[in-house]
């Protein structure tokens, strides 16, 4: 089992911590809470609701990159060093990033703000500085050795795709966590 890490973007933090409880994140248009989804099911698992009952066709749709296992904190702050030549420790005393705009049952759910630096680099990065940039980033230690630099390469592309659609219509990047 991973975590789930939606990247998204909204138009304020008031408006991106509003997404924590919605069953299958940002991207989703469910209404049901998560402890009814949290009951039932093989050994516990969670189910995301058929559309239907439980879904509101009114509801935001969210612009959303999703991924497991690769944190916006740690490896994001990675990643903009690499791409944008920005001190580590400069990236990470960013007040905007890792920010809770929310949280949820200790920690287990999250909604967390990026960086606008790294917003704005991936949004200005063409696809080769992107596919440079992943084969060192899945060299580091968090990726335990594990990551294929094309896997990655692909999620930045489609990363950059959302920073540029997020610019272009004046809204922050943000990143849903679901333990």
């Amino acid at each position: 089992m991973g975590v789930l890490f939606d990247y998204f973007s909204a138009g304020s933090d008031e408006e991106a911590a509003a997404v924590i409880d919605r069953p299958g994140g940002p991207g989703s248009q469910s209404t049901v809470q998560l402890q009814q989804l949290k009951r039932g099911g093989l050994f516990g698992r969670k189910r995301a609701p058929a559309p239907g009952p439980g879904t509101d066709p009114e509801l935001v749709v969210y612009d959303t990159v999703s991924l497991k296992n690769v944190d916006p904190v740690v490896q994001f702050g990675t990643l903009e060093e690499l791409i944008t030549g920005r001190a580590y420790d400069d990236i990470v005393d960013d007040p905007r990033s890792g920010h809770a705009v929310a949280i949820r049952d200790g920690g287990e759910r999250l909604v967390l703000t990026l960086t606008g630096s790294l917003s704005s680099a991936l949004a200005a990065a063409g696809d080769e500085v992107l596919e440079q940039a992943a084969v060192p980033w899945s060299e580091t230690e968090e990726f335990w050795n594990a990551a294929d630099p094309r896997d990655l390469a692909a999620f930045l592309k489609e990363l950059a795709r959302l920073a540029r659609r997020a610019e272009a219509s004046g809204k922050r990047l943000y990143c849903w966590v679901c333990v």
